[in-house]
């Protein structure tokens, strides 16, 4: 009997969390923009790791060597998590326009753009 009664409890919090979640007027669906959303994700997913020698390098160009194969490598693994985890956000999430618009969740979109900061603004 208890653990139905916190099965139903649990059932409840969750069916709660996801109403709230809801928007409360939602965009149409745009395909082609969603489409790019899934595309972008996947992209990001693949790439992710890509950010390592990139970082390497850029860190490289501005410190050293020395700080490219210790510092860099540590930026890169950070990047490359985030660039990974918001690929994984938007494959999960490319039907729906959230953010509005079907925007990139990170930036630069993809891991070969060119980013609008250096490194020395950061």
């Amino acid at each position: 009997m208890m653990k139905r009664a916190v099965a139903a409890l649990g059932l409840l919090a969750v069916l709660g969390v996801l109403a709230g979640a809801m928007p409360a007027s939602p965009e149409p669906m745009d395909a082609s923009k969603a489409f790019m959303k899934l595309a972008r994700g996947c992209i990001n997913i693949i790439t992710g790791w890509v950010e390592i020698p990139k970082r390497v390098s850029e860190t490289s160009q501005v410190s050293g060597s020395a700080a490219g194969f210790t510092w860099g490598i540590l930026r890169g693994i950070g990047h490359g998590f985030i660039r990974t985890a918001a690929g994984l956000y938007e494959l999960f999430t490319f039907p729906f326009p959230a953010p509005p618009g079907y925007v990139s969740v990170i930036q630069p979109e993809y891991v070969f753009s060119v980013e609008t900061t250096s490194l020395r603004e950061q």
